[in-house]
């Protein structure tokens, strides 16, 4: 089973998290904003990953720090479980409905860290998470991943519904492009011969 675990502590958090890429989407998930909870753990079951997260930061001072450096972690953990990427398809995306909602998550791992991120939120907060900052998640997520990530909201009503379906969508395009290829099994899915 492909496993990683990082431990990152920096003087604004501390974060633990495991991720098993070939899971059964279990999860438990601690890291001080509820609605980041509720978004880390649909991640996992629509993802088939397990994954566990304890991290605490500087709430005090704003959820920034913690969002952001959740996102590097994921990210990190998500890269070292790929070991050397030899036979994975690389690439994956994927289109979620949610009622009125429709977003669109698409993800490359081959190497350079880019991230899209176009939300459409008309709400400031949804729950107890700054909606702004979801834009750093995924941008710490491409940089810890080294993983180009596009994820877009195609049209929506509910914030909520919005945050929901990029989260969802990312999840299930990035099972697809961490599932390995039987016919790749050996080759590095590049002509460069590095990913």
């Amino acid at each position: 089973m492909r496993r990683a675990v990082v431990d990152r502590r920096t003087t604004e958090t501390e974060i633990a998290l495991t991720i098993a890429l070939e899971g059964r989407g279990q999860y438990s998930v601690h890291t001080g904003i509820r609605f980041l909870d509720h978004m880390l753990e649909l991640f996992a079951r629509h993802g088939g990953f397990n994954l566990t997260v304890n991290a605490t930061g500087d709430l005090d001072v704003d959820q920034h720090h913690t969002v952001e450096d959740l996102g590097i972690a994921l990210g990190e953990a998500v890269s070292q479980a790929l070991g050397n990427r030899r036979g994975i398809n690389r690439a994956g995306y994927f289109v979620m409905p949610m009622d009125e909602t429709l977003a669109v998550a698409a993800i490359d791992l081959g190497g350079r860290p880019h991230a899209v991120v176009t939300l459409k939120t008309t709400a400031r907060q949804v729950g107890d998470l700054q909606t702004e900052l979801v834009q750093d998640f995924f941008e710490g997520f491409a940089i810890g991943a080294r993983a180009n990530i596009h994820v877009k909201v195609i049209y929506g009503r509910s914030s909520h519904h919005k945050i929901e379906a990029v989260f969802k969508a990312f999840a299930r395009a990035l099972r697809v492009a961490c599932a390995k290829d039987k016919r790749m099994a050996r080759m590095l899915p590049s002509t460069k011969g590095l990913l």
